[in-house]
């Protein structure tokens, strides 16, 4: 389903746009036997002798992308898979949290690289957390009766705090993890960076604010995009942000909570690499590079609108704009640094180097986390990533400019 309030100069039909279901969707029940794959083949198999696998079949079915490991099943049709059936994904799950249990009885007696495959596969877990819930949005959006994924929660209408710029001075900064706590491998090594002056937006961008750009013509506006994403609006007969609707003339959004009016204070969500960019270019600003974005979260706590506090969808500002607010939780904001490595960036050896280093193209870096994030998932130096036309995770725009 898409937006259908803005007329284009040469209105299309439904026919002419790219179809509007997201691929890269995943049923619950496969996230659920995904997680215990990991733990199975990375940790179990390999360490625990005679260990008992649960389903010879599940190593192809419930393979995400670990060309090592052997077969895997398309992604686009794990949709498809009405076998094996939830009950049978859980005794899979029990199976294999019970031979973990066994496993760390004896910690103490764990060889520190199967201790590091195991908290590795727990914020592996974290990941899918977040990703069951965009994916469980995506599907209840396809439906006509717009279903709620949880009961909805009235809330008062906020006035929208004003945007103010936070200024940082020119400097050779140091980016990246420094060691100690658990970081994946591309946030490493620590390494420098020098940063021209810049200036950071004090809030992300809020749909009210995004709603002025649709009113000004932004997505007719091919000045304001870049090439690739101006094809991407005619191919996807874009005009506002992925689950924007219009209902009896009103602006609504769909969210885990079921279609609620657009709060125009809160932040604005699920929009691309190419629309944050176009907003960017049309409110006289850039987005931050992801050195840029490190250097002002810097020593900030980790705290916001996060998974923890249950609200299901972005909030306004719970306080006045004036120092960086919702750097942490509400929407992931789009950086404009392609995802790379950094300088002396070696992947782990073996397929579990698979996760992160060979997805080093065609994608930019995200920062921040969102309301569906752990809070222990996440610190100044995550990289999330994705690729420029995606928007089904919850993905804002925080704006930069130069000083």
């Amino acid at each position: 389903m898409r937006a259908t309030t803005l007329a284009l100069s040469q209105p299309l039909s439904d026919e002419d746009c790219a179809i509007q279901s997201m691929p890269d969707a995943s049923p619950v029940k496969w996230h659920l036997a995904h997680t215990s794959w990991f733990f199975e083949t990375f940790v179990l198999v390999p360490h625990i002798t005679g260990y008992h696998i649960f389903d010879p079949a599940f190593r192809s079915l419930f393979n995400s992308y670990y060309n090592a490991v052997g077969d895997k099943h398309p992604r686009p049709q794990r949709g498809l898979l009405s076998r094996p059936s939830r009950t049978e994904v859980l005794a899979y799950r029990a199976h294999v949290d019970a031979a973990m249990h066994l496993l760390l009885e004896d910690e103490a007696a764990l060889a520190p690289a199967v201790s590091a495959l195991i908290v590795l596969g727990t914020h592996h877990e974290q990941q899918h957390q977040e990703l069951i819930l965009t994916d469980v949005l995506h599907m209840l959006s396809h439906h006509p009766g717009h279903p709620r994924y949880a009961p909805d929660t009235p809330t008062q209408p906020h006035e929208s705090s004003a945007l103010t710029w936070r200024d940082y001075p020119a400097a050779l900064v140091e980016t990246g993890h420094a060691g100690g706590a658990f970081a994946f491998d591309n946030e490493s090594p620590r390494h420098r960076v020098y940063v021209e002056s810049f200036a950071l937006a004090s809030r992300p961008v809020n749909n009210g604010e995004f709603l002025a750009f649709i009113a000004d013509g932004g997505y007719r506006r091919p000045e304001l995009w870049l090439s690739e994403g101006w094809d991407w609006v005619g191919a996807h007969c874009a005009e506002a942000p992925l689950y924007w609707r219009q209902d009896s003339g009103a602006w609504a959004q769909f969210t885990l909570r079921g279609l609620r009016a657009l709060d125009l204070a809160a932040p604005v969500c699920h929009v691309s690499l190419y629309e944050a960019d176009a907003y960017a270019r049309w409110a006289g600003a850039r987005l931050p590079t992801e050195a840029e974005w490190e250097t002002a979260a810097a020593g900030l706590a980790i705290e916001g609108n996060l998974q923890e506090e249950g609200a299901l969808l972005s909030r306004p500002p719970a306080e006045a704009a004036e120092a960086l607010v919702q750097v942490f939780g509400d929407v992931w904001e789009w950086t404009q640094s392609a995802y790379s490595p950094y300088p002396g960036y070696r992947p782990a050896a073996g397929a579990v180097g698979e996760y992160n280093g060979k997805f080093m193209c065609n994608q930019f870096v995200l920062r921040g986390g969102s309301f569906a994030t752990p809070r222990s998932h996440l610190r100044a130096t995550y990289r999330n990533f994705f690729p420029a036309s995606a928007r089904w995770q919850f993905t804002g725009v925080r704006l930069a400019r130069d000083a």
